[in-house]
């Protein structure tokens, strides 16, 4: 086994503590990577949270990272010492259901082996996040970190970054799309700048007039008040795509009114039931669908396009000894857009 140092859930506190962990020893086939810069996402609050009725069981979040990679398996191709490296919310898959063939292994049939409270297919042990010195993952589920992308700041596209790529590609947004974004968070921020530099009339919808600033430095065009019936009159039937990144349980009607026909509404930021009229549906013929992260060709293409067009995340950078301060935080909202954790301070 490979030991490191990382931050582990104790449950008994509702709080991460520093402590030393174990890594596997290298398969064939795996990479580590010494983990630079990982963010801070709202999944990791909610398994903090969760955490505290498992009190058993070992719980290290983390799953959007940049880091190097120090040591590489004897089956690796592509990735040796010194290469820097990204890695997502999925270490691995079946990889041969309908799914996972076609690139999608966020789909996996069998469920993908998630970075962290994941099972590891081969031994079965639960996988511990990337809060934390190093990790070993297969090179297959590692990415190039392309050059010119501040390592920092683009470890949330492994997480908030693909999770809006995802829909904006599936639904052909390109010149001449218009879009919406609803929610200005971790998520939509980088819906925003993807939609733009995708070529789409691009605008905000937030219940918060002030953001109207935030939205245009962002790249939005327009900027609709949610609770202002005039504004959202006048963008009724308008948006070819909405992307919805709100993450609380909300009526999704309101979305739906501004929906052009024959568009869709991508439903992203609350993982949970909903209710929808289906009169909201016919009128418009309008569409309500979902996404969860991304494939690694979807991934792969997503950081080529950020490093084309020079897209990363707008993050506040703290060293890992402040990852309790950053998830309170986080529960408050109290952020703009990402928290992301140096992890040097764990040498």
């Amino acid at each position: 086994m490979r030991p490191t140092t990382g931050w582990r859930a104790d449950s008994a506190t509702r709080t991460l503590r520093r402590t030393a962990l174990e890594r596997r020893d290298l398969r064939p086939d795996d990479i580590a990577v010494r983990v630079e810069y990982c963010g801070v996402c709202h999944t990791d609050l909610q398994a903090l949270r969760a955490h505290e009725s498992d009190a058993n069981g070992v719980l290290v979040p983390g799953h959007e990272f940049t880091g190097v990679v120090t040591e590489a398996g004897s089956a690796v191709s592509g990735f040796s010492p010194g290469t820097p490296v990204a890695v997502g919310n999925i270490v691995d898959s079946c990889r041969i259901c309908r799914m996972c063939q076609a690139g999608q292994e966020n789909f996996c049939r069998e469920f993908p082996t998630l970075t962290y409270g994941g099972a590891d297919r081969q031994d079965g042990t639960t996988t511990l996040g990337a809060y934390s010195r190093e990790y070993v993952v297969s090179h297959q589920f590692a990415y190039h970190l392309p050059a010119g992308l501040d390592a920092a700041a683009a470890a949330p596209l492994l997480c908030a970054g693909v999770t809006v790529w995802e829909p904006l590609q599936a639904l052909g947004v390109g010149p001449g799309s218009t879009v919406a974004v609803a929610g200005l968070g971790g998520l939509g921020h980088l819906a925003v700048k993807m939609a733009t530099a995708l070529g789409a009339t691009t605008s905000v919808i937030s219940r918060t007039p002030d953001k109207a600033g935030e939205a245009r430095g962002l790249g939005a065009q327009g900027f609709v008040v949610s609770t202002d019936s005039r504004q959202t009159e006048a963008v009724r039937d308008r948006f070819d795509v909405v992307i919805d990144t709100v993450s609380a349980p909300h009526d999704l009607a309101p979305y739906l009114r501004m929906t052009a026909m024959d568009g869709t509404l991508s439903h992203l930021g609350h993982l949970g039931t909903v209710t929808v009229d289906t009169m909201d549906l016919l009128v418009g013929r309008k569409k309500v669908s979902s996404a969860g992260s991304g494939g690694r060709p979807s991934t792969a293409a997503m950081l080529r396009f950020c490093a084309e067009h020079d897209i990363t995340a707008d993050i506040e950078l703290l060293p890992s000894s402040q990852v309790n301060r950053a998830l309170e935080r986080l529960e408050r909202n109290d952020v703009r857009y990402r928290f992301v954790l140096d992890m040097s301070d764990l040498d």
